[in-house]
């Protein structure tokens, strides 16, 4: 009974010690984020004579890039043009046709060293302001080890991670204060997602860049936003990512609920950005694992995950 008391009262004791920890650092954490938020929120983008201001997107053929595009169009009138990159020239051209903006295509595949090149003669040539940037091409790929190709892996890594930092690095030379980057990363972010790994570990990579390079970029005031949704039903990414996948056998991943519409995603996650917030959540569940992952074990959320992923 002795030991059964000592041991309830280290256990209580550490309960309550953390909790005090727990409480300290989360209070230090919204100050800080609050003093971000000041800076970035006092720059406003100021339109200087003769120059051009635009939004540069990447994938925006077709997703959440296309709902970006639209939503961009809608609401941010003082933008002179929308520049869409993507590697499909003919879905560019027909969205293209559907904005009110003056827009330019620019039809890339981003992993190729020569795609850089061409965006930066383009911007250098136009004296343009990236007022918004929105690094959202992307590739997810469902499989094991086994199941993937490295092809496939290393595709998987130069669009979501190289080609994500040689855009971002691309643009920074024009940008001003006031300047907002949004990039595209993934719930996935925030554990480890065996059948489902590289995507993730690409995200990881993205997210934790997204958060440095926030911090390196407050002394420009310019706002920095990693976004986190969950799936995306209305979009080619759960299709794409289903095609490793051999016809007849169980898929990896069994059903792909509690997604959210693009469009809510790139409404959401702009006003983030536009409040000068760290990181978007756009959605319920995204929201509650971001908040969980803090808290529970890996080990514990790798079995979660083998348990979700079965359903």
């Amino acid at each position: 009974m002795a030991v059964l008391h000592g041991f309830q009262g280290v256990l209580a004791w550490c309960v309550g010690f953390t909790g005090r920890v727990v409480v300290i650092f989360g209070l230090a954490a919204i100050v800080l984020v609050l003093i971000e938020m000041g800076v970035t929120a006092g720059a406003k983008g100021k339109k200087k004579r003769g120059v051009k201001r635009i939004a540069l997107i990447t994938g925006a053929s077709s997703g959440l890039g296309r709902e970006y595009a639209r939503r961009l169009d809608r609401t941010e009138k003082d933008l002179d043009e929308i520049w869409l990159v993507a590697r499909r020239a003919d879905r560019l051209t027909a969205l293209a046709e559907t904005l009110t903006h003056g827009t330019r295509t620019f039809p890339l595949d981003l992993t190729q060293p020569e795609s850089l090149t061409a965006l930066k003669t383009a911007l250098t040539e136009e004296g343009a302001e990236v007022a918004v940037l929105i690094n959202c091409a992307g590739l997810g790929k469902i499989g094991n080890y086994a199941k993937l190709t490295l092809a496939e892996t290393h595709n998987m890594i130069d669009l979501n991670d190289r080609a994500a930092v040689d855009v971002t690095v691309t643009a920074l030379p024009f940008m001003g204060p006031g300047g907002r980057i949004l990039e595209i990363c993934s719930t996935a972010a925030f554990q480890p997602l065996q059948h489902f790994g590289v995507y993730g570990a690409s995200k990881v990579f993205l997210y934790h860049y997204t958060r440095a390079l926030r911090a390196e970029l407050l002394p420009r005031r310019i706002r920095v936003t990693a976004v986190c949704p969950y799936w995306m039903a209305d979009t080619e990414f759960i299709p794409v990512a289903k095609a490793a996948e051999a016809q007849g056998e169980k898929p990896a991943i069994r059903h792909f609920a509690l997604g959210v519409p693009a469009a809510r995603v790139a409404r959401r996650s702009l006003r983030t950005n536009r409040l000068g917030m760290a990181v978007s959540t756009p959605g319920l569940f995204c929201t509650a694992h971001r908040f969980f992952s803090k808290l529970i074990p890996r080990e514990v959320l790798i079995a979660f995950w083998e348990v979700l992923r079965r359903l």
